[in-house]
């Protein structure tokens, strides 16, 4: 089949991507939020944007990436946890530099994070006009996360439902479309 299919007919295999179903309302939502934020921020303004990537321990393998070339089928097994363990690592970034890595799981570390680790790295960058903006998980928007980060950054905080609201649904919306000055020609 592969031969006819490849060869004849000139089709190649092609895996299906599932992004976050974005609708009709949602890109005007993006476009506003990008709009406000850069009519919000000075030109001086420093923004620390953050973000987490959770690495499994169990070596997860991807079946479908995994082929075993063999004459006979050896009917080969890789068991794993339904749910496998995992650490999540926490970092801010920034036009001036990276701050992190920390390993962090739930709210009250996010807490500590914030009030003995990153507090205390902005402090050693000797930095004026600072904004941090954050996504809408659950321990970055806890009460006693959002208290914390209102008291550091107040009127600079950048979250989901906050000071300047990060739009949901937004998940191209990423540091890198302004670190590269493209919106009006401004970096952050």
């Amino acid at each position: 089949m592969r031969p006819i299919v490849h060869e004849h007919l000139h089709f190649h295999p092609y895996k299906m991507v599932v992004v976050q179903e974005l609708s009709p309302h949602d890109f005007q939502n993006r476009i506003t939020a990008c709009e406000a934020l850069l009519e919000t921020l000075p030109p001086d303004a420093l923004v620390f944007f953050s973000d987490e990537a959770h690495f499994h321990l169990f070596g997860y393998v991807n079946k479908q990436n995994m082929r075993y070339w063999s004459a006979n089928n050896p009917r080969e097994l890789h068991e794993r946890p339904l749910h496998s363990n995992k650490v999540t690592v926490w970092c801010a970034l920034s036009r001036v530099g990276v701050i992190g890595p920390y390993f962090t799981v739930n709210s009250q570390q996010y807490v500590d994070m914030v009030k003995f680790f990153f507090e205390q790295a902005l402090e050693e960058m000797h930095l004026g006009n600072i904004w941090f903006q954050q996504d809408g998980t659950m321990a970055h928007t806890a009460r006693a996360s959002m208290t914390v980060l209102r008291t550091k950054f107040p009127g600079r905080l950048i979250p989901l439902r906050g000071d300047i609201p990060w739009v949901g649904h937004s998940p191209n919306l990423r540091p890198r479309d302004f670190f590269m000055e493209i919106p009006q020609g401004r970096g952050f």
